[in-house]
């Protein structure tokens, strides 16, 4: 990770941590790169989100792109996999979402996508930080190569065009319900729903510029599964600010979460000899019940550090068509490159109406084990994880679950912490456990 660009963008406070003179730079960067090196003027797209300082960044990123000789074409307020879709089919150089997904609506975020819809490479991110930074001039258009902005909604509206032909089914008679969290999917998800037939309900769809996120969407899932079981819906969907994840809640009210998901869909693929390798991505922090569902059905699975980015490179490099995080990213690399809430929740659609059963159903094999997860403030991330009694302890605790639970303790990508986190039977087993090993790195010293 750069400077200031982490594994999702440019993201913090806007006009603090992230400021519009950022984005006035990263605007004049990328249109003077992608013109000079490919000796054209460059295209270049960009989406938003509902948050208000959204316009801001908008406008600013287009000053420093036409600045610099690039056309902007604003697709305004859109989903992060519509820009990614959209990107890649319309052959554009690079394109720029405006999002800090499922943060409060103060923070904002800059995410860059290189020209095939997918995040941008590491190398070409330290160039816009080396610029950011001054370390690097680059010259003003002047005369006709002067930019301009395009007005695109037409690319939002292909995009919603593409996801209604995802579907292999009418929806008719079904009831749907969607909480769009006042976010980007505020101006897509029900026309989809509804140009497939279904009898769609929709909360949370009043976005003014600071209610993104607050008390609604997949953080705060709870609404949903109360409305779900007061309008007797068949299922419901929740989206983030930027809609490029989903949780589900099924017929009874549950929260179906994204290992839900990828045991569903991955066992729906199987079934039809469409999923290639026997493979589903998942991340470490995956529950282990969904590990031994899958262990019963014979599929396979790998684990990437948490983060949508890492299960995607993983994705590509070994050819794996499905993947994704118990938050809800779930990424279809046959139709997307990015996680994307809305493709998501089509394709448990799918799965309901070629099965002809319902969510509560399909999702009752995944039975999650108790977990208890405690962060522990270290002096030195490094040397309390390495430290030969701390890793002793976790051994010795992994033995002790065997195939019954299992241990995990990673570092905060963020933070001076380690998390110690267990699964196991009962929440004694796991709260013992984690404790024990809290305890060795607490007598080791590295507590802070």
């Amino acid at each position: 990770m750069g400077k200031y660009f982490g594994t999702d963008g440019f993201r913090g406070e806007a006009n603090k941590a992230l400021n519009y003179e950022h984005a006035i730079k990263i605007g004049r960067f990328l249109g003077w790169y992608y013109g000079s090196r490919l000796d054209k003027k460059a295209k270049v797209v960009i989406g938003k989100d509902t948050r208000r300082s959204s316009y801001m960044f908008e406008y600013a990123l287009c000053t420093g792109l036409m600045a610099s000789g690039a056309d902007a074409y604003i697709m305004h307020v859109t989903t992060t996999p519509s820009v990614a879709y959209i990107t890649r089919v319309d052959d554009f150089d690079c394109g720029i979402m405006i999002s800090a997904s499922h943060n409060p609506f103060y923070d904002n975020g800059i995410k860059l996508l290189n020209s095939y819809g997918e995040k941008m490479d590491e190398e070409t991110i330290l160039k816009v930080e080396a610029y950011i930074d001054g370390e690097v001039k680059i010259p003003l258009a002047t005369g006709e190569e002067i930019g301009r902005t395009v007005d695109y909604v037409s690319g939002r509206n292909r995009y919603i065009g593409y996801l209604i032909s995802m579907s292999k089914f009418s929806f008719k008679d079904k009831k749907v319900g969607l909480d769009v969290a006042n976010g980007a999917a505020w101006s897509i998800a029900k026309g989809v729903f509804d140009a497939l037939g279904a009898k769609t309900y929709v909360i949370n769809a009043e976005p003014d510029g600071t209610n993104i996120n607050t008390d609604c969407g997949s953080t705060h899932i709870e609404h949903l599964q109360k409305f779900v079981v007061e309008k007797g819906l068949d299922v419901g969907f929740a989206y983030d600010g930027d809609a490029d994840r989903c949780l589900c809640v099924d017929e009874k009210g549950n929260v179906i979460t994204g290992d839900h998901i990828l045991y569903i869909y991955g066992l729906y693929m199987k079934e039809r000899d469409k999923l290639i390798n026997n493979t589903i991505v998942t991340t470490v922090m995956s529950n282990f019940g969904l590990y031994k569902a899958l262990d019963k059905v014979g599929i396979n699975y790998e684990k990437t550090k948490v983060g949508d980015k890492y299960v995607y490179e993983n994705m590509v490099q070994n050819g794996h068509r499905i993947g994704g995080e118990q938050s809800g990213h779930i990424i279809f690399t046959k139709y997307a490159t990015t996680g994307d809430g809305i493709l998501t929740s089509l394709k448990m659609m799918e799965v309901m109406l070629a099965k002809g059963k319902p969510l509560s159903e399909l999702a009752a094999p995944v039975v999650f084990y108790p977990q208890v997860l405690k962060n522990v403030r270290v002096k030195s991330k490094p040397d309390a994880q390495n430290d030969p009694d701390v890793q002793l302890k976790v051994l010795e605790v992994g033995k002790k679950l065997g195939d019954e639970g299992r241990i995990l303790v990673r570092e905060s990508g963020t933070e001076p912490v380690i998390r110690v986190m267990v699964e196991a039977g009962s929440d004694e087993i796991c709260e013992k456990y984690v404790d024990s090993v809290i305890d060795v790195i607490r007598d080791k010293g590295h507590l802070d």
